[in-house]
């Protein structure tokens, strides 16, 4: 029997747990829900989810320090979706560059939600079934200094472990299979988000922004992101 898979809510609005606790439960999921963010690092800690939705404005811990403590501990892959308000442009940028996968603004669809959090369970469905059957020798791609193991998202940098999220690690897996090659904007949407779901442009910069920060933090020489203004980005391998 396939097990649910699991869901954390941190969230201090009842009203908005308690729906989409109601509506996730009907889709099919398990859901544990937390009223601030010391509480939900704790369950998150005690009980692993497959995902975590975390608002961003709460108390005894807020969202973001939530996730920094997430991204810095034992759930550096964790896929997380941030909850932000409207106006809080700023949280949502903060969000992306300490590592969240996605965020949805307030007040929201949970049509949308669901989506959302299905496509990043998707992708470590994706993941586990690569690992089921697939040989682990041809999943893992090798470019320069660069080794990533897409059985179980992991990549190093010179034998180094660079602690990648889901949706990072897809981006860098997106360029460095075609090093050389400018890939926009949109393909990088598209091939991270899939092609169903809007994400801002601004939103794969802040992704990139943390990517390089990460390698940087590993080697202040690397740079294997290259920019191209008005064009997109690429893969350097330093032979192009």
């Amino acid at each position: 029997m396939t097990l649910p898979p699991k869901i954390t809510l941190v969230d201090d609005e009842e009203n908005i747990t308690t729906s989409l606790k109601m509506t996730l439960e009907a889709a099919g999921y398990e859901v544990n829900v937390y009223h601030d963010g010391l509480s939900g690092y704790e369950g998150i800690s005690s009980t692993p989810p497959d995902l975590a939705v975390l608002d961003v404005k709460m108390p005894r811990m807020d969202g973001l320090e939530l996730l920094h403590k997430l991204r810095n501990n034992d759930h550096a892959s964790l896929p997380v979706i941030m909850l932000t308000s409207k106006d809080d442009e700023d949280d949502e940028l903060i969000g992306f560059e300490k590592g969240a996968d996605d965020y949805v603004t307030k007040p929201f669809s949970q049509k949308l939600l669901l989506a959302r959090i299905k496509s990043l369970l998707e992708r470590q469905k994706h993941t586990t079934e690569t690992n089921t059957n697939t040989n682990t020798t041809e999943s893992v791609l090798r470019c320069g200094d660069l080794v990533m193991d897409d059985t179980r998202y992991l990549c190093s940098w010179k034998r180094q472990q660079v602690n990648l999220t889901v949706t990072e690690f897809l981006l860098l897996k997106a360029l460095a299979e075609k090093p050389g090659h400018v890939k926009t904007r949109d393909q990088l949407i598209d091939y991270a988000y899939g092609e169903h779901l809007y994400v801002d442009d601004r939103t794969i910069d802040s992704h990139i922004k943390r990517i390089r920060k990460k390698f940087k933090k590993i080697d202040a020489d690397s740079s294997p992101i290259e920019t191209l203004y008005g064009a997109g980005y690429k893969y350097n391998d330093g032979t192009h």
